[in-house]
């Protein structure tokens, strides 16, 4: 496992939300690209006679992605049934670095990954009684859409459920990972991947890891990607997406019957003034669209440790209308440090790793505060790159680390153990933390619910597993909404 500095620790944890920051317009060949939000079918025609072209239709024709000349939007809205024309944004991710990998036969926790079963690991699965659930349910026959930088379809413990032919990547830029490729090259899909639907058996080490639903389907719907940006380093690829291509992607899942649809990504939380954009209307309707043609829409809450009630703000996708806003919980079932929350802003929560508390958290079993000990600085990365683990705290008390009372799952135990690219980690699994880690349990909890009944609409989908979440009836909890998810309780009512 690699030494790292507290704050790259930190990074680590609250980074693996997948937090979108706006990086520019999406724009080639002196063109660019518009989100237009329209009354519905019709408006399409108008458009294309003004000399613009309508690149995709989305939710029966109510939002259009059009590439046009620049800082043409005001144009666009004067045509005839255009309620708002907004430039399509390209969005960038900022990559924590890789800090939790454990390979087979390291010892994590009193462990030892080599052992015939990995769910003494997943305490995320323990604590929503997954293994009782699947004696009822397994998500045999639904699928699972999955909206993230892909999945490794080779992982042993998801190839048997990747659905290859229905995967897809969503990229408006010039991704340098592959050629219509909807397959991982960072590892965060893969991590979610495997939380919504591993399948437990044959896995990389032993019988794997268990997902929520082992016998799902998985569609891969990549919208991430690595691209050089034009005026950047060529060195530095960056992680990119667009809410474009978010957008597609819904409504992709949707057109292909997914039973759910997961997005562990999102903005940071937007001020107000913002509201009345066309990208959150667009986002509403996409999103109600897929809605009423059955598809679950599970989003993460997000990583900023904020009130999303106070003073207006709101982050997307989750805050939409329609979608379920997943906070983090760690195995004591208290809201961790990272998420975000907000009454009405959360409707359920679910394990997503780490604390109340940062020093918590990051509280080894030697009671060291992991990346703590004095002269873990400049260093640390060298170690990397050399692949020298150094002590890891065991030196504390010599060390001038600081000092810590673990919990019963310490650092990184705390974090959610899932499924990683081996050739991306150099190891097939790995802790991440993160409401991207959230919202694939109940992603994968729709499977179940879906399967058992399989013609429920969404909200009631929605409504069985509030009902079935423990520690807050109803849905008034600012934290934790419904409360936290209890896989067994909510195939049990059904």
């Amino acid at each position: 496992m690699v030494r790292q500095t507290r704050r790259q620790f930190v990074t680590g944890i609250a980074a693996a939300g997948l937090t979108l920051c706006a990086a520019g317009t999406v724009s080639a060949s002196g063109r660019q690209r518009y989100v237009v939000v329209a009354p519905g079918q019709g408006t399409t025609r108008t458009l294309e006679q003004e000399g613009v072209d309508v690149t995709a239709e989305l939710a029966d024709g109510s939002v259009l992605l059009v590439d046009g000349p620049t800082d043409a939007a005001a144009d666009l809205e004067r045509v005839g049934g255009v309620r708002t024309a907004t430039p399509d944004v390209r969005l960038e991710v900022d990559l924590p670095p890789v800090s939790a990998g454990v390979g087979p036969g390291e010892t994590v926790g009193g462990a030892q990954t080599s052992e015939p079963t990995l769910y003494d690991l997943q305490w995320d699965k323990q604590v929503t009684d997954t293994l009782a659930a699947h004696e009822l349910a397994t998500g045999a026959g639904t699928t699972l859409a999955i909206l993230d930088t892909g999945i490794d379809p080779d992982h042993p413990d998801l190839a048997r459920n990747v659905d290859e032919d229905a995967s897809r990547l969503f990229a408006a830029g010039d991704p340098i990972d592959a050629d219509d490729n909807p397959w991982d090259t960072d590892g965060h899909g893969t991590h979610v991947a495997g939380i919504a639907a591993a399948t437990g058996e044959g896995g990389a080490v032993g019988t794997g890891i268990v997902g929520m639903a082992p016998e799902a389907t998985l569609v891969s719907a990549k919208v991430f990607w690595f691209e050089v940006p034009a005026d950047g380093d060529e060195d530095e690829p960056v992680l990119m997406t667009t809410t474009g291509d978010i957008l597609r992607a819904v409504d992709y899942a949707a057109s292909i019957g997914a039973d759910a649809a997961n997005l562990s990504l999102g903005t940071a939380p937007l001020p107000p003034q913002t509201n009345a954009g066309g990208i959150r209307t667009a986002y509403q309707r996409v999103i109600r669209h897929a809605v009423r043609h059955g598809t679950v829409v599970v989003a993460s809450a997000g990583n900023d440790a904020a009130n999303l009630q106070q003073g207006g703000y709101f982050s997307l996708p989750n805050s939409t209308a329609g979608a379920i806003s997943v906070s983090a919980t760690g195995p004591n079932d208290e809201l961790v440090f990272y998420s975000n929350y907000g009454t009405n802003e959360v409707d359920v929560a679910a394990p997503g790793g780490g604390y109340e508390t940062e020093a918590k958290t990051l509280c080894t079993e030697a009671g060291i505060v992991a990346g703590s000990c004095e002269g873990e600085g400049d260093g640390d990365e060298e170690e990397e790159e050399n692949g020298d683990d150094g002590d890891d705290g065991d030196d504390g008390a010599d060390a001038n680390c600081t000092e810590c009372e673990p919990g019963e799952w310490p650092y990184p135990t705390n974090l959610v153990y899932s499924s990683v690219p081996p050739e991306v980690y150099g190891e097939p699994y790995a802790y991440f933390a993160g409401t991207s880690m959230a919202a694939p349990q109940v992603t994968g909890l729709v499977g179940l619910v879906r399967e058992l009944r399989p013609d429920a609409n969404p909200n009631r989908v929605e409504g069985a597993i509030e009902h079935g979440a423990e520690g807050h009836p109803g849905r008034g909890d600012p934290e934790l909404g419904a409360g936290r998810i209890d896989a067994r309780e909510t195939v049990e009512r059904l």
